[in-house]
């Protein structure tokens, strides 16, 4: 059960090496950066350390309560991340599919409405503005 914010590329096949040890379903959701508008260069991606971290893990925490998980990890990186880069990963492991996905999907919809992160848009033309939650994301994450 790991949550970690770092800076550097993940390698996903080394992150879930040894995961989920007797677990029946894995699941696995990285998140890429992208550009819907065709404007966007880059994504940085703000965070107080130690706050962040804490936050994570008393998610994954609760996931692994409300869903009888295995085993858990998120890593969410940050600064300047490029258009196509690895922004997050989610795994989850569980005795049953149902709740390694379930769990998985409600991790993913926190860390994208309500995790301590704070993104800002760099466009090819070095403009920049912060990114603010969408109705959408807190309607998803409502259902929880």
């Amino acid at each position: 059960m790991v949550a970690r914010v770092q800076a550097a590329p993940f390698d996903l096949a080394a992150e879930l090496a040894g995961f989920g040890a007797g677990a029946g379903a894995q699941v696995t959701f990285t998140g890429i950066v992208r550009d819907d508008s065709g404007r966007m260069a880059a994504l940085e991606i703000e965070h107080y350390p130690g706050m962040t971290e804490a936050a994570l893990t008393a998610h994954g925490l609760e996931a692994a309560r409300r869903f009888g998980l295995i085993d858990w990890r998120i890593v969410h990186r940050h600064g300047r991340l490029e258009v196509g880069a690895q922004i997050m990963m989610v795994a989850t492991a569980a005795r049953h599919r149902r709740a390694a996905f379930e769990a998985a999907d409600y991790l993913m919809d926190w860390l994208k409405s309500r995790a301590p992160f704070w993104k800002r848009e760099i466009g090819h033309d070095g403009s920049a503005h912060w990114v603010e939650a969408k109705a959408s994301d807190e309607a998803a994450l409502d259902r929880w």
